[in-house]
């Protein structure tokens, strides 16, 4: 069978909806969001209760699409929160559901994603896949010390466009993702910059808890004005980690995590949010020249991809900071679904190995 002749199907699920495609080789046939309304999720206790909503939501398309599962060639689900697992695609197996249905390694929409793509494939004998979850994790000894024993530093980013963009980039320059040190900078609500070294990425910021602040996220904090704001009484538990994913970042500055709208502000004279938005370029291209350290200056090209990538004067100005480093070339968005389908279609072309969770 040639490449293209693969039928995939594709499935992401999110807070409030479920993105579905189908691809056959790496062009999407169709695709759609399912939405979920709060009052229709309101009714369970938790993520893994929201299964039959969502698979069923996936049926339908499928029977809209008149898409017949025994016409698919393999089923990919979005990877959710499990154990640290080094890159690649996986194949979905017993134990990892349970640890997905358990929420042992905790809650989130994507735990979904195997599970469904595992009842709609394992039935008709049809392989599932997942392909570089959140939880990528293949950060070298020196990287896991943070300073104090009690608190080990965790990989945690987007591992799945991360990983997607470095491998586009490497066919495009005519080499194997193995082969190439890059540096790739994900832009979007949260910010994660991750130096890739021959195909692994041995050094990450947790886009939850540490580096640049982005729209939403504080990123890292003076340690000990964070103490005493903590203990200051003012704030409880829940409301300081608010402050630090959520409503930290640009948010805490100029009150919105909106990028356009921010930059409107600046072409109308703000200084405050001209000086903001700089500044969250500023730690970025400071997070860049930081991983080009631990790959001793030796990068072979430094990417820009992400939600936020589409604005060109964010791009200029982590640009001209960075390009003394190594060639930029920007990615703008994240495609998801196209590296999820790209991710099943290597296992099913035997350019890649599926690995064992």
């Amino acid at each position: 069978m040639s490449k293209s002749e693969y039928k995939i199907l594709a499935v992401n699920p999110g807070s409030t909806s479920t993105k579905v495609a189908l691809f056959s080789g790496s062009s999407c046939i169709s695709s759609k969001t399912l939405s979920h309304s709060a009052q229709e999720l309101a009714h369970f206790n938790s993520i893994s209760d929201q299964y039959p909503l969502r698979k069923e939501a996936v049926m339908r398309y499928m029977l809209e699409q008149a898409i017949a599962v025994t016409d698919l060639d393999a089923v990919v689900g979005r990877g959710g929160l499990m154990k640290p697992l080094k890159g690649g695609t996986y194949r979905v197996s017993q134990p990892m559901l349970e640890d997905l249905k358990s929420c042992r390694f905790g809650q989130h929409a994507s735990n979904l994603g195997a599970i469904i793509a595992s009842e709609i494939a394992l039935p008709n004998n049809i392989p599932a896949f997942i392909v570089n979850p959140v939880v990528v994790d293949e950060l070298e000894p020196l990287a896991r010390l943070s300073g104090l024993p009690e608190i080990p530093r965790r990989s945690a980013f987007h591992a799945l466009n991360q990983k997607a963009v470095a491998v586009k980039y490497s066919k495009e320059a005519g080499k194997r993702y193995d082969e190439l040190n890059l540096i790739v900078a994900h832009l979007g609500g949260g910010i994660s910059v991750g130096a890739h070294k021959m195909g692994r990425v041995i050094e990450v910021n947790n886009g939850l808890e540490e580096g640049p602040f982005s729209p939403e996220r504080s990123g890292s904090l003076p340690v000990s004005q964070l103490v005493d704001l903590c203990f200051s009484g003012k704030y409880t538990r829940e409301e300081i980690y608010k402050k630090l994913v959520g409503k930290g970042g640009l948010v805490a500055y100029l009150g919105t995590s909106d990028c356009k709208e921010i930059e409107a502000w600046i072409d109308n004279g703000s200084e405050n949010a001209a000086l903001a938005l700089e500044a969250m370029t500023y730690q970025i291209a400071r997070e860049i020249g930081a991983c080009s350290t631990v790959l001793y200056g030796k990068v072979d090209g430094i990417i820009i991809t992400g939600g936020i990538a589409h604005s060109k004067r964010i791009v200029s100005w982590i640009t001209e900071r960075v390009k003394f480093i190594a060639p930029v070339k920007v990615y703008p968005g994240e495609d998801e679904m196209s590296a999820l389908a790209e991710g099943a279609l290597r296992v099913l072309c035997g350019e890649e190995q599926a690995q064992e969770y």
